[in-house]
C-alpha cells in the first residue's frame, strides 16, 4: 500500500508547473521578514512595544494582500488588493522614519530597510497606475 501511495505522490510532484518568479511576492515577504525580526529586537532590547507593532501589522498586511491579490478573482479585485499593499508600504515608510527620528533604530538599518520600502513602493505604485490604465478607473 505504501509504494502505491507513494507511486501516487512522485506523479503528483513530477506534475507541477514551474512557477513564474513573481518580484512583488519575494519582495513584500523578504521586507515582512526583516520587520518580524525588527519587531523581535525592538521588543527584546528597546522594550519599545506600540511603534514596533505598528510597523509589524503594516509590514505583514502588506505581503498579505499581495498574496490575495495574486489569487484575486478579478482584475479589478487585484488591483484593489494591490492598493491596499501599496498604501500600507506607505504607513511602513513613516513607521520607520519615527523609529528612526526617536533613536530606535540606526542609520544604517534605517537606510537598508528605508531602501526596501521605497522599492516596493516604486513596485506597487508602477503596479496600481497600470491597473487603473487598464481598468480605465
Amino acid at each position: 500500500m505504501k509504494k502505491k501511495q507513494l507511486g501516487i505522490r512522485n506523479e503528483i510532484e513530477g506534475c507541477r508547473t514551474v512557477v513564474k518568479e513573481n518580484v512583488i511576492q519575494q519582495k513584500s515577504y523578504a521586507l515582512a521578514l526583516r520587520i518580524v525580526k525588527l519587531y523581535r529586537w525592538l521588543c527584546e532590547e528597546k522594550k519599545e512595544f506600540t511603534l514596533s507593532k505598528q510597523i509589524l501589522r503594516c509590514a505583514t498586511s502588506v505581503g498579505a494582500n499581495v498574496e490575495e491579490g495574486i489569487g484575486a478573482q478579478s482584475e479589478k479585485d487585484f488591483h484593489l488588493k494591490m492598493t491596499i499593499a501599496y498604501k500600507e508600504s506607505r504607513e511602513i515608510h513613516y513607521w520607520l522614519r519615527l523609529l528612526h527620528d526617536s533613536d530606535y533604530i540606526d542609520d544604517d538599518t534605517f537606510s537598508s530597510l528605508l531602501a526596501d520600502c521605497d522599492e516596493l513602493i516604486r513596485i506597487l505604485s508602477s503596479i496600481t497606475k497600470t491597473m487603473k490604465t487598464k481598468l480605465k478607473i
